[in-house]
């Protein structure tokens, strides 16, 4: 029944939703192939020139893509005004990868790199990319913050809660950018490139949430349970992420490395934890409830527009 419900979504979705989609596919699947390049021809895994930059943006934008396109379709706004976003947001996403692709392919490093005119207009390209995703993503924040008695309460709590963690997410990138640009310039690209890196944990941590918490909310819906119990669910989902993410986005900013377990203090690891065993505990709950329920057939439709 999922399946189904899922290809009735897909086959309702307006063009631009559908272009989106299939864009999100090509791009996830550039990730992957740059991946497989790297494991065949070799090279560097980390590192400011590296393939698996490439394969990272790739994979990384190709699902957020995905999710914001499949997200945004339960929030309310005027059917042109969230297309002329969606669309914005897709061809932002796709320069940001197409930047940072070719310039790895170019072996030389894509952020903070405006040491020629080429470079600066990669670097300037894809600083402009974050520039509208980070404008579309508060839009549609915004917007979802808005009641809608056709959403229901458990969707528009992760929803809401998703977009706000993809604008920490976004919030941070741009807070690399800035502190990236201002160490090259007073010291070095590599400089530049290693003072960015130490806040990626906690900006890869809050991507996390628009693609974990709006389908798991989704999923209650095909359940028997009643709405008091599918929002109960969801809203353990959401304080767990949140947890989990705030605990390594503060670790992050006070240069702390949330993956080194011997170096990060106890108390924030058993926090990030707790929240990662609620959300664990409420994702559990909800497939256990698919199966055991009587799976609806009328799952929530497009409310976009």
């Amino acid at each position: 029944m999922i399946g189904t419900a899922l290809a009735r979504r897909y086959r309702t979705s307006r063009p631009v939703e559908r272009a989106s989609y299939l864009l999100a596919a090509t791009l996830f699947a550039s990730g992957v192939i740059h991946l497989v390049l790297l494991a065949v021809l070799g090279g560097p895994w980390s590192g400011p020139v590296s393939l698996r930059k490439a394969a990272d943006f790739g994979g990384a934008f190709g699902l957020t893509l995905l999710a914001v396109t499949w997200a945004s379709g339960f929030v309310t706004m005027r059917a042109r005004v969230h297309d002329r976003l969606l669309a914005a947001f897709a061809l932002a996403c796709a320069v940001e990868v197409a930047a940072i692709s070719i310039q790895a392919w170019r072996g030389v490093p894509s952020h903070f790199n405006t040491s020629t005119p080429t470079n600066a207009a990669f670097a300037f390209s894809a600083a402009g990319g974050g520039a509208v995703i980070i404008v579309v993503g508060v839009a549609f924040t915004v917007a979802a913050l808005r009641r809608d008695e056709l959403v229901p309460r458990e969707l528009r709590l992760a929803v809401v809660t998703g977009f706000a963690s993809l604008l920490v997410a976004l919030g941070i990138g741009a807070a690399m950018i800035a502190i990236g640009t201002t160490v090259t310039r007073t010291d070095s690209l590599t400089a530049g490139y290693d003072a960015a890196i130490r806040l990626v944990p906690g900006h890869a941590a809050a991507m996390q949430g628009i693609l974990v918490l709006p389908p798991l909310a989704w999923l209650t819906a095909f359940t028997d349970w009643p709405t008091a119990r599918r929002v109960r669910i969801t809203a353990l989902a959401c304080a767990g992420f949140s947890l989990c993410a705030s605990v390594i986005v503060l670790e992050s900013l006070l240069r702390i490395n949330p993956l080194a377990l011997a170096d990060a203090p106890i108390a924030g690891t058993s926090l990030a934890l707790v929240g990662a065993a609620a959300l664990v505990a409420a994702a559990v709950t909800v497939v256990r409830g698919v199966f055991a329920g009587s799976a609806s057939t009328t799952p929530v439709g497009d409310v976009a527009g």
